[in-house]
């Protein structure tokens, strides 16, 4: 690729196409060299599901078969360009004939390129009409609209479905309940809430409430007098003041402990604190936004949580769907975070290799978009190439789940390093070895089995100590 082609490239990574056709494996080839040019893939099977995805998300370019059963490449081109002529499509047929082209150019199609499709004559088209099109986006009104969830990066049907939700919430002050797994995103989605909402020119003020003890977390939240315990040197306002007029997101809500749970709940009834130490009530005009990774009907059957403080915070419900639920959007999270790392570290990068691409989505990301945030920034660090290889990414999932083994696993790792301990203080020594674990030798000698230890690599040569 020339260095023009290169700095186009570039230019235009990180840019939405939408691909379309009937074949899997066609459709699968072409995001993936799409994806490791850089770009951000959605995709449809057919024409209808092709106009459906325009209308939650529109894209910078369309690819499409041309010959597909029911609604054809050319029917899709002529419903996208009744409601948006300006977007550009490049037409891929296996059936490839020069009255085709012909009738597709003179429609407007910007391009045709027949199949099996030649990479990089695929890319330079798609370069040429992103550059042909580069002022054709949104119009500003339509991007200042969304400008509320410019931060959660997303092409999940799931997804927008929750956002849609959120901007219902956003209108009102109901107080919101988001239920997530760590790592996928609560905050961001409450920030999304409170930019969206009257009150977003106010402060947003994010606190975790499992991250400190009761008695400074109650400080942090309604603030003391100077002289109300020992250090509170001056009077000190709580977050609940900082964030009056606008929304305070208490995340991890499901860790407070029960005796703070029930001024918590005072404070949202009568919309006043009392910071500790005073006897004076303040108003208060908050909204609240809560999050928690924990399952609160169970905590409120355990006693844990309290069932009336739940029904206060939990006026409107959402639940962000785990990442592994939303793997349509892990290519499109891993390129953006691979931008925002790359200038960061003033790296040069073109995207991820295919195959490491595949590794990404296939992984089980128990960690989330956190995890995937954190795989990313490792890959990118240690990348010498312009292209993320497989091997660095499969490293770095290693690297990464083996901080988080499951319990068998880590059980069966413990022992053996126990064992192999024993035997290496005892010189190879069984009884001895057995003794200090306290099991007997039969016993100790099947877990030896079992790690398929053997004790005479443990004796010194000079020892004569009995087995």
């Amino acid at each position: 690729m020339s260095s023009l082609s290169h700095a186009a490239q570039q230019h235009h990574a990180g840019q939405r196409i939408l691909t379309v056709d009937d074949d899997p494996d066609i459709l699968k080839l072409l995001n993936m060299r799409l994806q490791a040019a850089g770009y951000q893939v959605m995709s449809a099977s057919n024409g209808e599901e092709a106009l459906a995805q325009i209308s939650i998300s529109r894209p910078a370019l369309v690819i499409s078969d041309l010959r597909m059963p029911g609604m054809d490449g050319l029917a899709l081109f002529d419903a996208i360009h009744q409601t948006d002529p300006a977007l550009p499509l490049i037409m891929l047929t296996a059936h490839g004939s020069i009255p085709e082209a012909v009738d597709a150019t003179q429609r407007g199609v910007f391009g045709f390129l027949t199949k099996p499709f030649d990479s990089k004559t695929l890319l330079q088209q798609v370069e040429a009409a992103l550059r042909m099109t580069a002022g054709a986006e949104p119009a500003a009104g339509q991007m200042d609209e969304d400008k509320w969830r410019e931060a959660i990066v997303t092409r999940s049907p799931q997804m927008e479905n929750l956002l849609g939700q959120a901007k219902l919430i956003a209108s009102s002050d109901a107080s919101a309940f988001i239920q997530g797994e760590s790592g996928t995103g609560k905050e961001l989605l409450a920030r999304a809430i409170h930019h969206a909402s009257p009150r977003k020119n106010k402060p947003f003020i994010a606190i975790n409430c499992g991250a400190m003890p009761e008695a400074l977390l109650e400080s942090e939240l309604f603030g003391h007098t100077k002289g109300a315990f020992t250090g509170a040197l001056r009077d000190h306002k709580g977050l609940f003041q900082a964030a009056d007029n606008g929304t305070l997101f208490l995340d991890e809500i499901g860790d407070m402990p029960l005796p703070l749970q029930v001024k918590l709940l005072r404070a949202l009834q009568e919309q006043t604190v009392r910071p500790v130490g005073s006897n004076a009530s303040i108003p208060i005009d908050v909204r609240v936004i809560s999050a928690t990774h924990r399952n609160l009907a169970e905590e409120m059957k355990a006693g844990r949580f309290r069932e009336d403080l739940y029904y206060r915070i939990n006026v409107v419900g959402l639940e962000i769907p785990p990442l592994s639920a939303r793997r349509e959007d892990i290519s499109l999270l891993a390129n953006n975070f691979l931008n925002q790392v790359s200038e960061k570290y003033g790296k040069k990068l073109n995207g991820f290799a295919p195959e490491a691409m595949e590794l990404l989505i296939a992984a089980p990301w128990p960690g989330n978009v956190r995890q995937l945030q954190n795989i990313v920034e490792q890959t990118v660090v240690l990348s010498t190439t312009p292209l993320i290889p497989a091997s660095l990414v499969q490293k770095a999932l290693q690297d990464d789940i083996g901080g988080i083994q499951p319990f068998e696993t880590a059980r069966k790792n413990f022992e053996r390093d126990y064992l192999i301990k024993l035997l290496k203080a005892t010189n190879g020594s069984v009884t001895q070895a057995a003794r200090l674990a306290q099991r007997n030798r039969t016993e100790f000698y099947k877990l030896l089995q079992r790690h398929q230890l053997t004790p005479a690599l443990f004796k010194d040569d000079n020892t004569n100590q009995p087995s």
